[in-house]
């Protein structure tokens, strides 16, 4: 086709096209608000290459013949530049309410996770195994807050709940990361708890250093593994023209809902990495603290089963919340249409429960609660120290 064979369509398909809608045909009639969007044209070799054009209507309109059209993306489905995070009440005095709540919860939980990392690595008498891998579960729950809790405080201050496509999938991706490592650390700590008490005389040799290292290194690895393989399968998603997300962070069930394509692979690696990275770790929870429970049942005094159900009694209540609240947000999903109860299990997941371990575990244990004291001791008197010098 010819650059004047080319004008001469254009110009009949014009033409064809005004006495369409003064007839009113109602596949062309024009509507309010509708127009015809051309993104690019390209003539090459005799041939045309339409990249995108479409109604905005959602009705296909072609100014070529479809034997010279190449490429076309449909107006129903797209790729999202962006997502709009509904989150809470959109009335103001709420909105600053939640604002302060959230706040403080957040530093809450980002300071107790901090002293107890810094209380556990400035003394000497918690370089033991169980609490190697409470500082790396307390470092996971400062990362897995910072994910979500940031971002909201953001959107309630400057009342914009706009996130980026990249944003989102970042969000997602840094999400189950962290989740991730919580509950494979959770599991890591039952097991250390399982050899220090059905194999105390094996315990030394079986929980080294090398192989503790190894236990936190691999699970940082599956969790990361696991992560790219949900994330990953959400760029081939198209989605609809509603972006809306109702919740305070891109949580995967709720994004999934928006897309147009075809989410089976995503569910079925979603069930896939459930399976993997949820139910065999609490499988192996549930069958360390059977052994636990099995063997203080045995110890024939009081005293003694009471110093033996101490020693995991912190941990125990850490996984319960843990588990009990992130059953909770599914479940809640599952069982009801309204996203508000799983708006607020997510709360309890993602903020409250990271910010009551650093007290559980704090309150229970008195050699936690010992670093502390130390620790702060040592604070208060540094900065005393700093005072009077700067005087």
């Amino acid at each position: 086709m010819t650059a004047l064979e080319l004008g001469l369509h254009f110009q009949t398909v014009a033409a064809a096209k005004g006495r369409m809608e003064a007839f009113q045909i109602p596949q062309l009639r024009q509507k309010q608000g509708s127009t015809l969007l051309v993104h690019s044209l390209e003539i090459k070799d005799n041939h045309i290459s339409v990249l995108s054009l479409w109604w905005s209507l959602n009705a296909d309109f072609f100014l070529v013949p479809s034997s010279y059209i190449t490429h076309m993306e449909s107006g129903n489905q797209t790729h999202a530049s962006q997502f709009l995070l509904l989150g809470f009440s959109a009335k103001s005095e709420i909105q600053c309410l939640l604002f302060g709540l959230f706040l403080c919860i957040y530093l809450a939980a980002f300071t107790g996770n901090l002293l107890i990392i810094l209380a556990i690595c400035s003394d000497s008498q918690l370089h033991i195994p169980m609490y190697f891998f409470l500082s790396n579960l307390s470092f996971a729950d400062i990362c897995f807050t910072s994910t979500t809790v940031p971002k909201m405080l953001l959107n309630i201050q400057t009342q914009r709940k706009v996130i980026t496509y990249a944003g989102c999938l970042s969000q997602t991706f840094f999400f189950f990361v962290f989740g991730c490592v919580d509950n494979l650390l959770l599991t890591v700590m039952a097991y250390d708890r399982f050899v220090a008490i059905c194999h105390p005389l094996h315990y030394s040799v079986i929980m080294n250093p090398q192989f503790c290292g190894m236990l936190a290194l691999g699970s940082w690895c599956i969790s990361v593994m696991g992560s790219l393989l949900e994330t990953l399968t959400l760029l081939k998603l198209s989605f609809c023209t509603n972006m809306e997300i109702p919740h305070f962070f891109c949580h995967l069930p709720e994004v999934l809902k928006l897309a147009c394509s075809d989410t089976f692979i995503n569910n079925l690696v979603v069930y896939f990495v459930t399976i993997v990275l949820g139910i065999f770790p609490l499988s192996g929870i549930l069958f360390s603290y059977s052994q636990i429970f099995s063997s203080i049942l045995r110890i024939s005094s009081a005293r003694g089963k009471y110093k033996a159900f101490s020693t995991c009694g912190s941990h125990l209540s850490v996984v319960s919340l843990f588990y009990g609240t992130g059953l909770g947000v599914y479940l809640s999903s599952a069982a009801t249409s309204s996203s508000r109860m799983s708006l607020v299990a997510s709360v309890m997941y993602t903020i409250v429960t990271p910010m009551l371990n650093p007290f559980i575990y704090s309150l229970r244990n008195k050699e936690v609660k010992g670093a502390l004291s130390r620790l702060l001791g040592r604070v208060v008197t540094l900065s005393v120290r700093t005072i009077i010098g700067l005087s």
